[in-house]
């Protein structure tokens, strides 16, 4: 008996990268999966159905089911049709893996409105508009009958600390954040569970050196991001409302923000002059992204 027997799961952006390495880990764990990809290029354009249809082949060589899905996931009608077709062909829906996104870099006083709007439409709304027709689902189901299903997003580093050139997939990826827990506290009373992930890994999208054959454990592979995500599908999953960090076998999770300090002035209204004196030694700095995601490299080359 698989973890996930039994477990129907739609995973967005799938014929490529960590969508991928997804939907075939989950299953491996005996979901029957919908591979949703639009087959498009990293900046969005072009569009085929082989990459799904490659997965769908991988997994059903293996001994699994699978559909193809060619929606687009951030259209609010395609989601649905997703959905829709999710459901009508095996039956149920139980794991949305929201994970499609695309990329379109630039400084933001260089940016387009087209630039800015493509990325937020994908990432952002890619992950809202299939989130909103799997809860309208689970909300019916949950009238007559027990429900325990996962949503599982994408968020990343750049979200928490912003990436130089990327205003608008940084904006999207901490937004994603906060979607994930507005569904954490919505879907809670349904008995829907809400995580985002934040993979570090070799993608088509983000780049990076081809694996080296001879260097034993590939700490950039996408399948090592995976197994999470199938330990968040399942039913039994204790995990409600967290965020993590993947990387290698690094696995963090981490704190939604906190108050680093409470200032009350005793004289009320806080004056130019009091903040001069009470805020300067208490400023926040963070890391640059580039820079952790070093770190996090290195500590993995370091055991």
């Amino acid at each position: 008996m698989g973890r996930l027997d039994g477990r129907v799961a739609i995973v967005t952006g799938a014929g490529r990268g960590l969508g991928r390495a997804h939907a075939l880990e989950l299953a491996r764990h005996g979901a029957r999966v919908v591979v949703n990809d639009l087959g498009v290029e990293t900046d969005g354009s072009g569009g085929a159905a082989t990459p799904a249809e490659e997965v769908v082949a991988e997994i059903r060589a293996a001994g699994g089911e699978a559909m193809v899905s060619t929606h687009d996931a951030s259209d609010w009608q395609g989601a649905e049709a997703m959905v829709k077709a999710a459901i009508a062909h095996f039956g149920d829906l139980h794991v949305l893996v929201n994970n499609a996104g695309i990329l379109r870099d630039r400084t933001l006083a260089k940016m387009s409105e087209a630039e800015w709007d493509a990325v937020i439409r994908v990432h952002l709304k890619g992950h809202a508009a299939p989130s909103r027709h799997a809860m309208a689902y689970w909300r019916d189901r949950a009238a007559s009958g027990k429900v325990q299903a996962s949503l599982i997003h994408t968020s990343s580093i750049a979200g928490y600390l912003g990436s130089f050139g990327q205003a608008n997939y940084s904006a999207a990826k901490l937004a994603v954040v906060a979607l994930s827990r507005v569904i954490q506290l919505e879907g809670a009373k349904i008995g829907v569970r809400s995580n985002a992930i934040s993979p570090s890994a070799r993608t088509r999208m983000m780049g990076g050196t081809a694996p080296d054959p001879a260097a034993g454990f590939d700490a950039r592979d996408p399948k090592n991001v995976s197994p999470l995500v199938a330990w968040l599908a399942a039913a039994d999953c204790p995990a409600n409302g967290q965020y993590f960090q993947v990387y290698g076998s690094r696995l963090l999770v981490l704190t939604l923000p906190q108050i680093a300090h409470d200032l009350i002035n005793p004289g009320g209204r806080w004056t130019l002059a009091d903040l001069d004196r009470e805020l300067p030694g208490r400023l926040m700095t963070y890391p640059d992204v580039n820079e952790l995601l070093a770190d996090l490299r290195g500590r993995q080359a370091g055991g």
